[in-house]
């Protein structure tokens, strides 16, 4: 009988206290609203979503391990396909990408994908950062072949690609550029993975037309939005002086850190922490 009684006490005692909270804002307040509840709001609210765009000659999975870390610590990330057709083309997709996200983005690109965030964020009030990863960052009228051919102190070899035709959606032939395998381990991951897993990586790649090397670059975001840029001073496929350069020119806070070009998949730490960097510089 007396546990039937205080099982009765302690329900009448708890519909009470829900009247109380139902109809005191003030008691909802302290208990909904307290210091570290909301502290945990504000820090879901200020995490952007980080958009993670490939380069040629790779895919987004080259972005799986800074994907891994960034969601650990609680960001969103979207990894999208670049289409690799054409740069006006490929920056127009992405563009229409990013406008079907809510609230501020983190635009990372790598390598080639530089070139398509630079054109694809102009305008965009939501992209907040752009983060280039050994990347091209060109300014207009710049194209992928203009900005290879600028003279630089320590220049390196030309990349071995091997052209190929393929059917354009207008029924011209096009031409893509896929690197020779034998040689892709030497110059996309200076060699740094086991030999089976930089052959998976030569196998996987997708090419690069040569109307995305070709054509011109649109005005660059750069100019208007905070930008981020890692040198990877061991790169094989875009001349550190080069990136140099144009990190300079974007007026972009830069990094250097040893790695190969493909540096985000072989050094995945500092490639985080730069774009979390950029994050809480950016959005509050």
């Amino acid at each position: 009988m007396k546990r039937n009684v205080m099982i009765t006490s302690l329900a009448a005692a708890a519909a009470v206290a829900a009247s109380v909270l139902a109809f005191n804002p003030s008691a909802n307040a302290d208990v909904h609203s307290g210091p570290a509840h909301s502290a945990v709001q504000a820090a879901a609210v200020a995490k952007p979503t980080v958009v993670l765009v490939h380069g040629a000659w790779a895919d987004a999975s080259g972005w799986t391990p800074v994907a891994e870390r960034l969601e650990k610590d609680g960001y969103t990330v979207q990894a999208p396909p670049n289409p690799l057709r054409g740069l006006t083309s490929d920056a127009q997709y992405l563009a229409s990408y990013l406008k079907q996200i809510k609230g501020p983005i983190i635009l990372v690109g790598h390598s080639y994908g530089g070139a398509v965030i630079t054109n694809a964020a102009l305008g965009n009030p939501n992209v907040k950062a752009l983060v280039y990863i050994a990347a091209f960052a060109p300014a207009q009228g710049d194209s992928l072949a203009t900005l290879n051919a600028r003279p630089v102190a320590h220049p390196i070899p030309p990349v071995p690609v091997m052209p190929s035709a393929y059917p354009k959606a207008d029924g011209t032939a096009g031409t893509e550029l896929t690197i020779d395998p034998a040689k892709y381990s030497s110059v996309f991951v200076g060699n740094e993975l086991p030999k089976w897993e930089a052959e998976a990586f030569a196998a996987e790649q997708r090419p690069l037309s040569v109307d995305s090397a070709v054509q011109k670059s649109g005005a660059p975001a750069w100019a208007s939005i905070p930008s981020w840029y890692m040198v990877a001073t061991e790169d094989h496929a875009i001349s550190p002086d080069l990136e140099r350069f144009m990190a300079h020119r974007a007026h972009a806070q830069t990094v250097e850190v040893d790695g190969p070009h493909l540096i985000m998949f072989t050094n995945p730490g500092p490639v985080t922490a730069l774009i979390e960097r950029a994050s809480r510089a950016t959005v509050h």
